[in-house]
């Protein structure tokens, strides 16, 4: 190791190691996203050969920055939110910096101010607020937040920064695969009519059947979970019409494989069943399920690289506001085939 006389190493030991400036270093440990591979790799082993490890009190005390950021997350018990806030936290910790979270049970525009309350006397440096909810993004327009707020899930929110799951595109895609494998049409089980998820599946649902002229059936619409897939599957299967099913979450997706299994409806062989998540069980449903990934980690990633880049920019005022929107992707499995007869 570098001789340091003694002493812990700091960040212009890791400067004079790599051969770049003091400035340099910092914004490789704050994650700024402007900076060569080359010179972030130098750095890395830089610091890795000193053993540097950053001093937050000393940061904050210098610089009046805690690298800290706050989260208003909502419903971990789905998994969508709760692997949301799983990528922010992952690109969080890549990026130097410690997150305060607070969950609320009650989504109202008073919740949410009190929640970026409490985080704002944590001294955070910006918000990632969850914000699947209309009602949340409603709320946040106006706030006197004080510091950069990043929307996560915020929908077509034209006043905010967001970054969001293209849930129109996974959704036409969804629909799309089964009007291609011959489906005279695609019944929806939707989810809750105030999440914006939900609306933006409907919309790419929707937009695949009129494109391709094909009858639109009124969605179902549930609550996310198994038991509502399961009650509102039943009713599908009553429907001999009913030849395929984009469900919105693959949690309803496997209440609806049940209900199609009691009531002796084949799966694929007579109705065909798309989900959305692609969560870990997917591939292991029966029959394995046809569903849309979203790229959790990824929208991490993303998600605090636009706070950080709004933290640069905040002595810039006037800014507009960033939307960056992440890919979804079909998985292809066994639970979707070409119709046959019921």
């Amino acid at each position: 190791m570098p001789a340091t006389n003694g002493r812990s190493p700091v960040m212009a030991d890791v400067a004079r190691i790599a051969g770049v400036s003091h400035q340099t270093v910092s914004r490789v440990l704050n994650g700024h996203p402007n900076v060569k591979a080359e010179t972030r790799t130098r750095v890395e082993m830089a610091i890795d050969e000193l053993g540097y490890r950053r001093n937050s009190s000393a940061r904050a005390l210098v610089t009046r920055r805690t690298s800290v950021i706050g989260v208003v997350a909502f419903d971990p018990t789905l998994y969508g939110p709760a692997s949301t806030l799983g990528g922010i936290e992952r690109a969080a910790r890549a990026a130097g910096y410690f997150l305060s979270v607070v969950t609320l049970q009650t989504v109202t525009r008073e919740a949410v101010r009190e929640a970026m309350d409490y985080l704002a006397q944590q001294s955070v440096e910006g918000y990632i607020v969850i914000a699947p909810l209309r009602t949340v993004v409603d709320g946040l327009v106006d706030l006197p937040y004080g510091r950069p707020v990043v929307a996560v899930e915020g929908g077509q929110a034209p006043d905010l920064p967001v970054v969001c799951v293209d849930q129109p595109g996974g959704a036409y895609l969804a629909t799309r695969h089964l009007l291609e494998l011959g489906h005279r049409t695609v019944h929806h089980v939707a989810g809750p009519h105030d999440w914006l998820e939900s609306e933006g599946r409907v919309a790419g649902w929707r937009r695949a059947l009129e494109e391709a002229g094909a009858p639109v059936h009124e969605p179902l619409s549930g609550d996310w979970r198994p038991r509502e897939g399961y009650e509102l599957g039943r009713r599908l299967a009553e429907d001999r019409e009913v030849t395929s099913v984009f469900v919105a979450n693959d949690q309803m997706a496997l209440g609806v494989l049940r209900a199609l299994g009691e009531t002796g409806v084949r799966v694929p062989q007579e109705v065909s069943v798309v989900g959305f998540d692609d969560v870990p069980e997917a591939e292991f449903f029966t029959p394995p399920l046809t569903t849309v990934a979203q790229d959790f980690s990824e929208v991490g990633q993303r998600s605090i690289a636009l706070l950080l880049s709004l933290l640069e920019e905040s002595d810039s005022p006037g800014t507009a506001p960033k939307r960056d929107v992440v890919p979804a992707r079909l998985i292809t499995r066994q639970s979707t085939a070409t119709p046959s007869t019921r």
